[in-house]
């Protein structure tokens, strides 16, 4: 196969089905081959052999595995795979490879685990299927792992390769033997599936073909991604990788090394659009032979802006981990720095103006990649910097009063209160504790009855107002269930002097204000200004 393939991904009851199919007289659909010789193939055009051996999980899907990469010898086969790997795979799996199911708490990765075989059932008495049930199967093939308990009315299907089966001579009473236990009243059913199974393995020419000739890597992978677009696609970003691993056929392995600790759960999609950013054109997202042969040939570079955008974000105090499910806002920072290798540590103060801006703004919550286009363009313009004075040019990126004011009503739950609160408390936050988001006079307090000293229409007001982030504060995850709902002045005065300077400090308390709920627009007012100011301070 070439190396572009993906991986074997079949499950065991795809298997089963495709034998189905086979027996019930279906096409099992055409497959596409490529002539290969010494005039299409160069020494850098790598291919994988079959597997002989899968294991799969106890949901009975099969694990992925490394193929072993080579060169293609010519002299010993002229055929690569280009669409049929899933159903040849299966094929050659069940007449001669080995198959095995990993149990429940064993290691993935370790090949082996309990045997399976693929059984055929003769007894049509038994017969698992139901026939009313759509896409079902019609004939009772399974994989069992019980190999030394098997009932004598099932039979292995690789068993019929054996010679007596294939001899014309011999056949006859080698399936007379095989269903010598199968009731009397299955014993033709049983027959004539034993010598259809012969027929369809040995006669009948299931594999309907179209080889292309004349045609090197670069149009056969053309093909590939053609053929695999339509119908049940491959992801795009299975292609992708597809694409890359043609050129750089261990890049999934390099990618593993460096997909771990602070950079688990980005994916191999952070690295292929960090690649486009920087080699490419982000919009079309299109992997080509100088995009990946760029990231194969700069993957030195590549690792090492990785390392140093952890390091910035520490500087920070900001773990890179959070970036997990939102990565796209850290590659403008990407490209700088690996454009800037010596000079970027000597720019914090502009990377935390674009980081703030772009999250707090929502920057890229539509047009994504146009936007990462956009400031791709706009740091090389400004001589590959990043700075305050470029981010002020982007009108999306702008600090005005409307958008910080946006910032102050955003709610609690809301990714932008979480965020603002996250920024706005990180000198005091520990990264080994959980913290929540919570209210600083209790959410509940509103439902109630209003002070007598306040208006009916202040305190419809003030109920509008209770759940934004001029209410809001981090909380540490034990004693926000301690607090529940009790009211701001009891919590405050439960605490001794020490406590509540502290407390007074991390919750952006402001000064001489009462905390007494009939208080709470002289409060609210005064902790909005407090926060409007810093986060300015934060956004540059």
């Amino acid at each position: 196969m070439p190396a572009f393939q993906r991986q074997f991904v079949w499950s065991m009851e795809q298997i089963e089905k495709l034998w189905d199919s086979i027996l019930l007289d279906y096409p099992i659909a055409t497959f596409l081959f490529w002539h290969v010789d010494d005039n299409n193939v160069t020494w850098d055009t790598y291919f994988c052999n079959f597997l002989t051996t899968v294991t799969f999980d106890n949901r009975k899907q099969a694990d992925s595995v490394n193929y072993e990469l080579t060169d293609i010898n010519v002299a010993v086969t002229d055929t690569a795979i280009l669409d049929g790997q899933q159903r040849l795979t299966s094929l050659y799996l069940s007449l001669l490879g080995d198959s095995f199911i990993r149990q429940k708490y064993a290691r993935r990765g370790n090949v082996g685990g309990t045997v399976t075989k693929l059984l055929i059932e003769l007894n049509k008495n038994k017969l698992d299927v139901d026939e009313e049930e759509y896409n079902s199967k019609k004939f009772d093939i399974k994989f069992s792992e019980k190999v030394g308990r098997l009932s004598p009315t099932q039979f292995e299907l690789r068993t019929i390769l054996q010679d007596k089966f294939r001899d014309d001579s011999t056949r006859d009473k080698a399936i007379e033997d095989a269903i010598a236990n199968v009731p009397a009243d299955s014993k033709e059913y049983a027959r004539k599936t034993l010598h259809k199974l012969y027929q369809k393995i040995f006669v009948e020419k299931l594999i309907r073909y179209t080889e292309i000739h004349d045609m090197n890597q670069d149009d056969a992978l053309e093909m590939f991604v053609r053929f695999n677009s339509g119908g049940k696609a491959l992801k795009k970003s299975e292609i992708t990788m597809s694409i890359l691993e043609a050129y750089w056929p261990s890049a999934k392995t390099e990618f593993g090394k460096i997909l771990v600790d602070s950079y688990v759960g980005f994916g191999s999609d952070f690295i292929i659009r960090s690649a486009l950013m920087l080699y490419g054109d982000v919009v079309k997202s299109t992997i080509s032979r100088k995009i990946a042969e760029e990231l194969k040939n700069n993957w030195t570079a590549f690792k090492k802006a990785l390392k140093n955008l952890e390091s910035v974000l520490k500087g920070m105090k900001i773990e890179v981990s959070r970036f997990s499910s939102s990565w796209n806002v850290l590659l403008p920072v990407l490209y700088y720095i690996y454009y800037n290798p010596e000079s970027y540590a000597d720019n914090t103060e502009a990377i935390r103006a674009y980081l703030m801006r772009a999250i707090l703004f929502t920057y890229f919550q539509s047009g994504t990649t146009g936007k990462l286009q956009q400031m791709k363009s706009n740091i090389n313009s400004y001589d590959y910097e990043i700075t305050v004075e470029m981010l002020d040019q982007i009108t999306d990126l702008r600090v005005t009063d409307g958008k910080i004011e946006d910032i102050l009503n955003a709610e609690k739950g809301s990714r932008v209160a979480g965020d603002a609160l996250y920024y706005l408390c990180l000198d005091w936050t520990n990264k080994n504790f959980k913290y929540e988001q919570d209210h600083l006079h209790p959410y509940e307090r509103f439902d109630g009855n209003k002070p007598v000293s306040v208006s009916m229409e202040d305190w419809r007001r003030w109920r509008g107002n209770r759940n934004r982030l001029p209410n809001l504060q981090l909380l540490e995850g034990r004693s926000n269930g301690s607090k529940s709902a009790m009211p701001l002045i009891d919590y405050y005065n439960d605490m001794n002097a020490e406590q509540q300077e502290e407390f007074r400090r991390q919750a952006m308390i402001p000064e001489g204000v009462p905390l007494g709920i009939e208080h709470f627009e002289e409060f609210y007012s005064k902790r909005k200004d407090i926060l409007a100011k810093r986060i300015k301070v934060l956004l540059g």
